[in-house]
């Protein structure tokens, strides 16, 4: 007797065609990014559950501000007191370095960097899967956050946006093993590479040879290659220098600045603003001349120019 209703494709070959469809849908979105505002309207949808799901820890938040004792506030407001007095004669210091780097600058014709626009972002989720070290934060297309943003925190760097919704984005941490950071020894300016080791708190230093002049201790400073991290900020700390016997190249390992498992809030940087040609012209000329930006200067190079070319002339 024939059944009323025909039986589809057996188990098989319904897995291998979902197989082929996975394949052919993510050689479209890796090599072709064909389903990027797709994710965006998804990461858009979800934005919604990510904020319900981290309501609880708001409502905890509240209510244990709520129960702190009156002799908590008191201690807290010493201790921030005397952190207060500690940052301002910091501060005293810092306006003395600045002024001496400016000087300095002045001397080799670097630029000096400007300030950045900066928010406040606070983690949302925190991804699961222990081998992706992966975070959601609360800021997205809205604020004009953009993939590949730098993220850092008041410890150092955290890591960069790898993707943005409206209302939220996805941060790959510096520890994820297809993360890589250009750096740069503070001791003596030696470059390399910091890669992720899948552990939170280990970064590797892959490819150098055992006479790189490296030690425990040393701190990795971001050294601004690439254009995706700004240039000087803490990275991390050598703590182990390796050599096996046998291997070209030492074993070495960084512990970063940034408490990766106890991230709350973080940072996002954006670009400096782009000099004009005009601005950069001037600014070539200016360090050229030695001379500071403004055309008093520059007309009196001129005037000393002329005279000497006119006692040349007059001998």
């Amino acid at each position: 007797m024939k059944p009323i209703f025909g039986r589809g494709p057996s188990l098989p070959i319904r897995l291998a065609l979902a197989v082929v469809a996975s394949l052919l849908l993510i050689i479209a979105d890796g090599r072709y990014h064909s389903f990027t505002n797709a994710k965006l309207y998804l990461n858009t949808l979800v934005s919604p559950l990510q904020y319900l799901a981290n309501s609880p820890r708001w409502m905890l938040d509240s209510a244990s501000n709520q129960l702190m004792t009156n002799q908590t506030l008191l201690a807290q407001s010493k201790r921030l007191e005397n952190e207060l007095f500690l940052l301002r004669d910091d501060l005293l210091l810092l306006s003395h370095l600045e002024q001496e780097n400016k000087r300095l600058r002045d001397l080799l014709g670097s630029p000096i960097r400007r300030d950045t626009r900066r928010m406040v972002a606070e983690i949302l989720a925190v991804d699961t899967d222990p081998f992706s070290h992966q975070v959601v934060i609360d800021k997205g297309t809205l604020v004009g956050v953009f993939e590949g943003q730098p993220v850092l925190n008041e410890q150092g760097v955290v890591g960069q946006v790898i993707s943005v919704g409206k209302n939220t984005s996805r941060v790959l941490l510096i520890t994820d093993t297809s993360h890589g950071i250009p750096v740069r020894v503070a001791r003596n300016d030696i470059r390399a590479i910091a890669s992720g080791s899948g552990q939170l708190d280990r970064l590797l230093l892959h490819n150098i040879t055992r006479n790189t002049d490296i030690k425990e201790g040393d701190v990795l400073l971001s050294s601004g290659l690439a254009g995706r991290f700004p240039e000087g900020y803490p990275v991390g700390r050598v703590h182990r220098v390796g050599y096996e016997e046998g291997q070209p190249f030492a074993d070495i390992r960084v512990q970063p600045f940034a408490a990766l498992d106890r991230v709350r809030y973080v940072l996002l940087l954006w670009p400096e603003p782009k000099l004009s040609e005009s601005d950069e012209e001037l600014a070539d000329a200016n360090a050229e001349l030695g001379t500071e930006t403004s055309t008093e200067p520059k007309t009196d190079a001129k005037h000393q120019g002329s005279s000497a070319a006119a006692e040349q002339v007059s001998e």
